[in-house]
């Protein structure tokens, strides 16, 4: 999932690790973005190395931020074939991006989504969160009088926190079926520019 969270931001702008990694938070959140330069900078190297992201350092002229060196930081920059991959990577509807983070992931990027993979990602989240609830709901239904008050009670929040999930999600499947995004706007068709429609 972090494959297709650095090509879909690098598909906005050019950036450096930092920038990256603040941007991921930003997009993602905090929780789901708690990512580590020991995990992002393997990731960034694997993209380059497959021809999806470029890499240039910039000249020490520019301004460098506070505790970096003096050398020129390594700004990546998406490639068309990267621009494929991300398009191919949005796509994909299975039960990977039915999990949390990555649904998450695939959630951010909705606005370049056609809306049949939007639906089915959607409609996958919500079986699965339906699960996580019935899953829940037989706990406690089995075994409250064994769990002590605060295991207890930790079930109910997480019981709760399944419920408002599915309300949003089957609000957003109507919403994705009437045609009209989250803020009741109506989304392009195909997020795709016309000139790179097949």
């Amino acid at each position: 999932m972090l494959e297709l969270a650095i090509l879909g931001l690098l598909q906005e702008s050019s950036m450096h690790g930092y920038e990256l990694r603040k941007e991921l938070a930003t997009k993602l959140g905090t929780i789901r973005a708690a990512i580590s330069y020991g995990t992002l900078y393997p990731t960034l190297k694997r993209l380059q190395t497959a021809g999806w992201i470029g890499a240039a350092e910039t000249p020490d002229s520019e301004i460098i931020p506070p505790l970096t060196s003096r050398r020129g930081r390594v700004v990546y920059k998406i490639t068309a074939e990267g621009k494929e991959r991300f398009a191919d990577l949005l796509a994909q509807a299975g039960p990977e991006t039915y999990d949390d983070a990555g649904f998450g992931v695939h959630f951010a990027f909705f606005s370049r989504t056609d809306r049949a993979t939007r639906l089915r990602i959607l409609e996958g989240r919500r079986r699965r969160i339906e699960e996580r609830r019935e899953g829940l709901r037989d706990v406690l239904a089995r075994a409250s009088d064994r769990l002590d008050a605060y295991t207890l009670e930790l079930q109910r929040h997480g019981l709760d926190a399944c419920e408002r999930e599915v309300r949003w999600l089957e609000e957003l499947i109507t919403n994705e079926r009437s045609g009209r995004s989250p803020a009741g706007e109506t989304p392009p068709e195909d997020p795709r520019p016309h000139q790179d429609r097949p």
